[in-house]
């Protein structure tokens, strides 16, 4: 018995086993690429028909047919078999079925091997434009909350223990700065992702006169791949795509920590609204911030789809091999969850309240003006390590005495060093230390005005 049930099945004498089949199979997750799969298939054809390898009359019965088949998926009402393996042969058997020998033509110059390479770059650079706009609304998210709580003051931690007071404003705006990043490298993705694969066919391009130039323009490619076997073999432009993924995934995961830990009773400074906490089924007291932990955790597996397709690559020959088909599940997984993830942390973000009393008391605790102790010494012509050894003194000799550096009286404070002067009050309050800090980027009230303006002004810019 002959393979023929299988498009590819001329040379074969026996029937693939089920169990093969089963094992091999894709189209349970790649079905998802079908609107990408039709849309390279529509322009394949008409470039087919310009170039006169098919005719008006098979490109018009071929567009037709995938144009229903797209309708049919799309409303559920499309019959996906594993026996044809993936997406691309379901829709080329169901075209055949359809509009008969006309359908069997579309496959022509082209190969699966640049077919899903082409689908794969179309569906990333979907994602990447709807993850780019998700990325945008957590920003503006931030800047609204640095706005509204403009001027509030707070412990700013090293090693989480407190070390300088800042602005709760410059906190926030320091994520805003992650995720602008995140964005310039999706932005930068999309120049590796937006090269036309299709025309390179299996592995060496192909002897029929194709228009590669005409296919690249249809589908809004501004690159087309110069060598034919790193068409259908590379795939780095998605392990970019999946690092881009992860270190978002960090950052998200990173302000999921300080959510969690500044929501707890310990902390105090913010609490979630309880339309995004849950409690728990035996404490009836409990208030738990389980979607920052959801997000913290799912660093897990984002970060393993990057390291699950780095080892997949790692020791692939040229060109095409099957391993390749393991693409698929770790960037359609980590596309869905960092989008997932960025939509409801825009969503939370809005719902925040911070605890601006809380916060400024424990600003005001321990000896966050200490390093201003410092730098006042050096302004007056101490060496930096001379000084910093004075004020390690100075502090020693307050945890003695139960007393904050502000409350130090002049006299005290001149026992360690006689260049201390009245002025020294100044900057050894939370709000002069603050104000002190008028380098670029610093968290002078000052400077954070002007990045907050900027910031506001960037996200009116176009993506």
């Amino acid at each position: 018995m002959t393979n023929q049930k299988k498009l590819w099945g001329g040379r074969f004498s026996e029937a693939t086993a089920a169990s093969v089949e089963e094992f091999t199979e894709s189209v349970q997750y790649d079905w998802r690429l079908f609107r990408h799969d039709i849309a390279g298939s529509r322009v394949h054809a008409r470039m087919l028909c310009r170039q006169e390898i098919i005719s008006g009359e098979e490109l018009e019965h071929i567009i037709q047919g995938l144009n229903a088949i797209e309708e049919d998926i799309k409303n559920k009402k499309f019959e996906f078999k594993t026996e044809f393996e993936d997406i691309h042969m379901n829709i080329e058997k169901a075209l055949i079925d359809r509009i008969g020998p006309a359908g069997a033509k579309l496959h022509t110059g082209r190969s699966r091997n640049d077919q899903i390479c082409l689908d794969t770059r179309l569906y990333l650079r979907s994602e990447s434009s709807r993850i780019k706009n998700l990325i945008r609304e957590v920003n503006r998210t931030l800047v609204r909350l640095a706005r509204s709580y403009q001027g509030a003051i707070m412990p700013g931690y090293t090693h989480l223990q407190k070390a300088q007071p800042v602005l709760l404003s410059h906190h926030l705006l320091a994520y805003y700065e992650m995720f602008k990043r995140d964005l310039a490298r999706f932005n930068d993705c999309l120049k590796r992702i937006n090269v036309l694969p299709l025309g390179a066919a299996a592995l060496a391009g192909t002897g029929l006169p194709l228009d590669r130039e005409y296919v690249a323009a249809e589908l809004d490619f501004p690159e087309i791949s110069k060598n034919s076997m790193d068409a259908v073999a590379g795939r780095d432009f998605a392990v970019e795509f999946l690092s881009n993924c992860t270190i978002t995934q960090l950052h998200l995961s990173r302000l999921a920590e300080e959510l969690v830990i500044w929501s707890s009773d310990e902390f105090g400074f913010v609490e979630i609204s309880d339309s995004f906490c849950t409690g728990s089924s035996i404490m009836p007291q409990k208030k738990n911030p389980d979607i920052p932990e959801l997000i913290r955790g799912k660093s897990g597996r984002v970060t393993g789809n990057l390291m699950s397709l780095i080892t997949t690559m790692k020791g692939l020959p040229l060109t095409y091999n099957r391993d390749l088909q393991e693409d698929k599940e770790p960037l359609f997984d980590s596309a869905d969850t960092i989008s997932r993830e960025l939509a409801i942390t825009a969503e939370m973000l809005s719902n925040l309240k911070f605890n601006k009393k809380r916060l400024e008391q424990a600003a005001r605790e321990g000896f966050m003006t200490a390093t201003d102790l410092a730098d006042y010494l050096v302004k007056k012509g101490m060496p930096f390590r001379d000084a910093h050894a004075v004020v390690g003194d100075i502090v020693s000799y307050c945890l003695k005495q139960g007393k904050k550096l502000k409350e130090l009286t002049l006299d005290e404070l001149q026992r360690y060093a006689r260049v201390i002067d009245r002025d020294v009050f100044d900057i050894l309050s939370e709000e002069g230390s603050i104000n002190s800090r008028l380098s670029l980027g610093g968290t002078a009230e000052k400077q954070v005005k002007k990045a907050l303006e900027q910031a506001e002004k960037e996200l009116e810019e176009p993506l």
